[in-house]
């Protein structure tokens, strides 16, 4: 499979009078046809800004790229006009957001929104615009998709809303959805359903998504390929099978140990201590306040993320025990 979307060395900064933040420091990784990446980290790691990097959504008021490239079918997101940028958004890329209710417009019809979508990119009348968006509600699993076209979205439940934001991303048929955190607001059997499908759309539309998670429960249902983040950086990426069997950064391990495990009794697992904010990182691997394996080097110099077989690590620790097994 080709990449459909390469990141290299990006870096995407906020910046005020009093100091500039860092919140995407040196990502690199990419997205191949129709397979499902998933990116997984705590809250603060960087995967949220990462994803509106892609859409180019960073307000450029406040924030900046200041270094790397976005490439999309070989070409560079950052160097496009936004004109062009706003022809791609909803087209080629959609995103589906953490909170539904706060992407959908709450003063018009679910329909509504679906039309105007589908008429701002595609030659057709109004008329089959309405019978598109008929049908991707019920391609998402709403059931009387005619009546909840004339429905507004504080009339739908989480769970739906959240698939009328699914069908919305999907109309003009993008090759790359980024869903980031979906399911997080929803209950476990709604979850379900919503991993569910999906799992059904990339496989039946062959469609490339890449899914923004903190929950590794959830990466080991639905990913190919896992990249694990911290502290704004890549510190882990492989195949689910490989970070799951043999996770190499202390990071990911961490991670893994906190799924709860059935018949366990007892305190849950937990890291100790918390992200560091963006503005105040440690010197040396970001993670070495928290990490248990930390030694001198760890505290003073930045870890290259280097290939270790199939996966990719950005530990000095791992990568010295990888070489002398």
């Amino acid at each position: 499979m080709g990449k459909l979307l390469e990141i290299q060395d990006l870096k995407t900064q906020f910046v005020s009078s009093q100091r500039t933040i860092t919140a995407v420091d040196g990502v690199t990784l990419h997205v191949d046809q129709g397979e499902i990446l998933c990116v997984v980290g705590e809250s603060g790691c960087g995967k949220s800004v990462m994803a509106l990097s892609v859409m180019r959504l960073v307000q450029p008021d406040t924030g900046r790229f200041a270094g790397g490239r976005i490439l999309f079918e070989g070409e560079d997101l950052l160097l496009k006009p936004e004109r062009e940028m706003r022809a791609i958004r909803g087209n080629a890329i959609a995103m589906v957001y953490q909170e539904p209710m706060s992407a959908i417009n709450p003063v018009f019809t679910v329909g509504s929104q679906i039309v105007e979508a589908i008429l701002a990119h595609k030659p057709v009348s109004r008329a089959q615009a309405a019978e598109q968006a008929e049908r991707l509600l019920t391609l998402v699993g709403i059931p009387d998709a005619a009546a909840r076209m004339r429905t507004y979205p504080h009339e739908l439940s989480g769970g739906m809303c959240q698939r009328a934001m699914i069908a919305m991303a999907l109309c003009c048929e993008p090759r790359l959805l980024i869903a980031d955190e979906p399911t997080t607001a929803l209950d476990v059997t709604i979850q379900a359903q919503i991993l569910e499908l999906i799992r059904r759309l990339n496989r039946d539309l062959g469609m490339a998504i890449m899914f923004i998670t903190h929950d590794l429960g959830v990466v080991a249902e639905l990913a190919d390929r896992v990249v694990v983040m911290y502290a704004g950086k890549v510190v882990e990426e492989g195949k689910v099978d490989d970070l799951f069997g043999d996770p190499l950064h202390p990071y990911t391990r961490g991670l893994l140990a906190c799924i709860p495990r059935p018949g366990a009794v007892g305190k849950l697992p937990a890291i100790e201590g918390m992200v560091p904010h963006p503005g105040d990182l440690p010197r040396g691997c970001h993670y070495h306040t928290r990490c248990p394996e930390a030694v001198d080097r760890c505290r003073c110099s930045e870890p290259p993320l280097e290939a270790l077989g199939d996966q990719r690590v950005a530990c000095f620790v791992a990568a010295a025990r990888r070489r002398e097994a």
